[in-house]
């Protein structure tokens, strides 16, 4: 990530920390039922499966018949007593979707993502913490309309974090973590990608160690008040990480949004987006669309899902 990018990202975040930090104690009582405030286990999260389908017979206009599947499920399991504090949570996602009557299914969406913290209050509103994060997915991926050529595995990529550093919690709402010493571990446990020196490992090794800064801030609400957004829960998470042994100056992004509004008991609007920068993720680019590869490096990746369907939050 170019410095002048990155500075922005971080005003922007300073900006957000700043503006949500400013919480009334009135706020902070009406979340009564909240992590921080309740002492003991404090366990919900929500589940969502979105089905799109589109048949066509005869049909003078044109189009392809499709179906589209899409299923989420988010869920945290966090404890309190005196001062400790300990937030576990797993993020899982998966989608596929077929169009033409004798293709087969492509994969859209996969995502695990577990998170694990644990914190001591050191004094008000700040927690002497440690973090570990999971992260991978469930299935191979193609290079589409290509299904022959694998890009992604099962553990291929994985990452594993470490790292240990302050908590800054504000709020019920917010938190931002800040670790000055962070290890990470990449895996890809392919053979082929290994061999093709995949994610930024070298070709033939299945690991590539790192060791460097983060930065993790979160929001996310789901009590509401006011009649128009009570039935809506937001999320927004992102993570900044600088490998302080090779090129400290490319930051790598991850950044998450997640909107669900509930029309009812059982049904909801999802509204997920995904932006990532991964200095050692290199993408071909085709810009003439010839099949002669353009460019080759880093880009900004950038993933949107809108669905309407079946939900139950616990």
């Amino acid at each position: 990530m170019k410095p002048k990018l990155f500075l922005t990202v971080v005003f922007v975040l300073v900006l957000f920390l700043c503006a949500t930090g400013q919480v009334t104690d009135v706020e902070a009582q009406l979340k009564a039922k909240s992590a921080d405030t309740h002492q003991g286990w404090k366990i919900g999260g929500i589940t969502a499966v979105n089905l799109a389908q589109t048949s066509l017979t005869n049909w003078a206009a044109g189009g392809q018949n499709s179906l589209a599947l899409n299923g989420l499920f988010s869920a945290f399991a966090n404890y309190k007593k005196g001062k400790n504090v300990w937030d576990n949570s797993l993020d899982l996602g998966y989608g596929v979707l077929k169009q033409g009557k004798d293709a087969d299914f492509m994969k859209t969406d996969d995502k695990v993502d577990f998170l694990s913290k644990y914190g001591r209050e050191a004094f008000t509103n700040f927690y002497y913490s440690a973090l570990f994060n999971f992260k991978t997915q469930m299935a191979p991926g193609y290079n589409y309309p290509n299904d022959s050529v694998k890009i992604s595995n099962f553990l291929a990529p994985a990452y594993l974090l470490a790292a240990i550093g302050m908590d800054y919690k504000p709020s019920n709402y917010l938190s931002a973590f800040i670790a000055p010493a962070t290890g990470r571990l990449i895996i890809v446990n392919d053979e082929l990608l290994s061999n093709a020196g995949a994610f930024g490992v070298e070709p033939g090794k299945t690991t590539k160690t790192e060791f460097g800064g983060y930065l993790r801030a979160i929001y996310t609400r789901n009590d509401f008040k006011t009649e128009l957004l009570k039935n809506l829960s937001f999320t927004i998470k992102i993570d900044l990480f600088s490998d302080y042994l090779d090129h400290p100056q490319n930051i790598d992004i991850n950044w998450e949004t997640l909107i669900a509004f509930k029309v009812n008991q059982y049904i909801s609007v999802n509204f997920t987006t995904h932006l990532i920068y991964d200095d050692d993720t290199k993408i071909s680019i085709d810009k003439n669309d010839d099949g002669v590869i353009d460019e080759f490096g880093p880009r900004v990746q950038f993933k949107e899902i809108l669905g309407v369907g079946f939900s139950y939050k616990f």
